[in-house]
């Protein structure tokens, strides 16, 4: 049987990981913490795993390696460089591991992402030797851009940003171009220097595509490092966790809370999040409670915005939704949640008056409502507030508007102007968030929920 590589992809994070296969034997690469996806991918194919292997100690989540070298028994392998608290197979650049007779993988290290990296050549045996099917390249070389290079420090960043301009170009001299690259990140993981593509590549795709290939490493240097944006404060905490060797996760479901409990929750300070769309949480929602719905990247702006250990606690409409918020969780080391409760506002109230509303806009009301005409029940935007990151502000934002970044709204808090604060962002998604934070403090908002790419047809006015 010819190898198989099974994308196991973790679209809320924008990372993914891999399970290599001959049908018999398997080698996992980067799992995700909720190893029994895994395991269960394994078993649908038929292979025992018996390689479980990390490119390098992940910084935006927490590896499943180690669990899943456990339960299996499988080998684990990490860069012998690292300094960790558990027993792995420490490799280095130029080790060659023999899986089966069919397959084996070699180990380059690529720095740039880390000091330590590592990606892995997956070669499959044929009558002439061995032919190089791709290269799992972890947070190297992604599909049109690289990994980014200042999650170590930004004392590092120039140096790593030389080393990951110097670990491209190995890679593209020891592969053919018919090679399928594998990356880890790249896909909204904010580990990555850029977005993703392509669904998929190769290293002639790359060379053809990829600005790595393109600049001169004094240019990709500059353009690298000027091109980073913030990235998500718990990555401090997945790097130690990864190191140190993370916990079995327990997924079973945690302790219902009912109205009076969330009554105290929500008054002692700790954060009650409403999974529901950001849609029904304007139509109704207790009062006091986080807007961070399931359909967007809840656990990457839980994760940033929440100060580490304040106790989690999650209303949605159904147990399936919360347990899907409990697994999203885990993976960012919120092992478990204070409480949860499930059903609807009016459920989770002691109150009537604890069920509030919010306002909703969209770009078009916004332009009518800056040419003076705004519509019968939404009062006037007498500051506008854009919650989008720095980069995305500086390729155009509303004309006088302000600027507090989503993730530095809650220690910015009294910078905002006094007024009815109408917040947009890319989509809508962070605007909830945002306009939930706002109204817990006490502010008037109206939620701008469209897409920013709408805001210059609709006619509003738009500054660089």
């Amino acid at each position: 049987m010819a190898v198989q590589v099974s994308v196991i992809a973790t679209s809320s994070l924008g990372d993914r990981s891999y399970l290599a296969s001959d049908g018999r034997t398997a080698v996992v690469v980067d799992p995700q913490r909720d190893v029994d996806r895994v395991m269960r991918l394994a078993g649908a194919v038929g292979a025992r795993i018996t390689h479980v292997i990390e490119t390098h100690i992940h910084n935006d989540y927490v590896s499943g390696g180690l669990e899943l070298a456990r339960l299996t028994g499988a080998r684990y392998l990490v860069a012998a460089a690292d300094d960790v608290g558990f027993d792995r197979l420490p490799i280095a650049d130029g080790d060659v591991i023999g899986v089966s007779e069919a397959v084996r993988f070699r180990a380059v290290a690529t720095p740039g992402h880390t000091f330590h990296h590592l990606s892995y050549v997956l070669d499959e045996s044929t009558d002439g030797g061995w032919k190089p099917l791709g290269v799992f390249t972890g947070g190297s070389l992604l599909f049109g851009t690289t990994g980014r290079t200042d999650l170590l420090g930004e004392q590092h960043a120039h140096e790593l940003a030389h080393q990951q301009h110097a670990s491209a170009k190995r890679l593209a001299e020891l592969l053919p171009d018919g090679a399928q690259v594998w990356p880890t990140h790249g896909f909204g993981s904010f580990c990555s220097a850029s977005q993703a593509d392509a669904p998929e590549s190769t290293i002639g795709r790359e060379k053809r595509a990829n600005p790595v290939f393109r600049l001169a490493a004094a240019e990709f240097v500059t353009e690298t490092l000027a091109g980073l944006d913030t990235y998500p404060a718990y990555y401090a905490h997945m790097g130690v966790a990864n190191a140190a060797g993370p916990a079995p996760v327990n997924l079973t479901p945690v302790a219902r809370a009912d109205a009076g409990q969330l009554r105290d929750r929500i008054a002692a300070g700790e954060w009650v999040v409403d999974l529901r769309h950001r849609k029904a949480y304007a139509v109704s929602h207790l009062a006091g409670t986080i807007s961070l719905g399931l359909d967007g990247p809840m656990s990457t702006w839980l994760g940033w915005l929440i100060d580490w250990g304040t106790p989690v606690t999650l209303l949605a409409e159904t147990p399936e939704q919360v347990a899907d918020a409990q697994r999203e969780l885990v993976r960012i080391g919120i092992d478990r949640p204070a409480a949860q409760a499930t059903g609807a506002p009016q459920q989770w109230a002691t109150q009537p008056d604890a069920v509030r509303e919010m306002l909703v806009a969209d770009f078009p009301t916004l332009a009518a409502a800056q040419a003076g005409q705004t519509p019968a029940g939404l009062p006037d935007p007498q500051v506008v507030l854009d919650v989008r990151l720095t980069n995305e502000w500086r390729d155009g934002h509303v004309a006088d508007a302000i600027h507090v970044p989503l993730p530095d709204l809650r220690r910015r808090l009294t910078d905002i102007p006094a007024g009815t604060i109408w917040v947009h962002c890319g989509s809508g998604y962070r605007a909830a968030v945002a306009a939930s934070l706002l109204s817990n403090a006490g502010r008037d908002v109206v939620l701008v929920n469209d897409l920013f790419d709408h805001a210059a047809q609709a006619g509003v006015r738009l500054t660089r």
